[in-house]
């Protein structure tokens, strides 16, 4: 599709920088194959819909074909709202499925020692497998990237004491879905600015109730902002070190460090 039928549509044409980085995260965790049909996860960020745009539009030049679909979960939780993106995934024609679940109100009662990060995240990834295996979908992209790795690298050295990030591509235990992450190569600054330069109906604050608190993420992104005010390399760097653990099983990994 060319920028200017992007432009008729409202839309920006994601920018080159974007398309390579993406198209060679796919291209070295071999994310994609011929007939893929692959459900994004929309939360209304400014990551997941500069994806979708990616992927919108990889899917018009890409010599594999692929299907595209998104999803949306919508945790029911007072202040965040989701529901324009109603209008903006028919506009652009894309297959579109909108879940509402009160995940905050189950988290009460059934929440035990836990976060309710990590609880929404659960109950969130089951809807999603659900709805790729009712709906004949077989691969999940979602929108983390190489900050969100960075930050859970550092996290799981320091907290757990493991030597770990959020894999690539892989497929989960069940062997009827793969999870692809094609951000993994994109810093946030670059979604952050096409987001705004594109004008993406960004949902504001797409979960209060984590927003509401200070995290462990939080921290870690705060340690590496001051880091790379000293060290233009920083990510660089990172990204060289997360590579392999991006690639790997979790309990292989320890192994390459022996």
């Amino acid at each position: 599709m060319s920028t200017a039928k992007f432009l008729k549509l409202g839309y920006l044409k994601p920018p080159k920088s974007l398309m390579r980085l993406v198209g060679r995260a796919i291209a070295d965790f071999k994310m994609i194959n011929e007939g893929d049909k692959i459900l994004l996860g929309v939360s209304g960020g400014k990551d997941s819909l500069s994806l979708l745009l990616i992927l919108y539009h990889l899917k018009q030049y890409a010599p594999i074909k692929f299907e595209l679909g998104a999803i949306t979960v919508d945790p029911q939780i007072e202040g965040f709202d989701p529901s324009p993106l109603k209008d903006y995934l028919a506009n652009l024609g894309i297959p579109y499925f909108y879940q509402e679940q009160a995940i905050l109100d189950q988290a009460e009662s059934s929440m035990h020692g836990d976060s309710f990060c990590s609880f929404c995240s659960r109950m969130k990834r089951g809807i999603l497998y659900s709805t790729l295996r009712k709906e004949g979908y077989n691969v999940l992209a979602l929108a983390q990237h190489l900050d969100d790795l960075a930050e859970s690298f550092l996290m799981s050295a320091f907290h757990n004491g493991k030597l770990q990030t959020m894999k690539a591509n892989y497929t989960i235990q069940s062997g009827d879905i793969r999870v692809i992450r094609p951000l993994v190569y994109t810093r946030e600054s670059m979604t952050s600015e096409y987001a705004k330069t594109a004008q993406l109906p960004v949902i504001a604050d797409s979960c209060p109730a984590c927003f509401s608190m200070p995290t462990q993420r939080d921290h870690m992104k705060q340690l590496l902002a001051q880091e790379e005010q000293s060290n233009n390399n920083l990510f660089a760097n990172l990204l060289n070190t997360l590579k392999p653990l991006m690639a790997v099983e979790h309990a292989n990994i320890e192994k390459l460090f022996k």
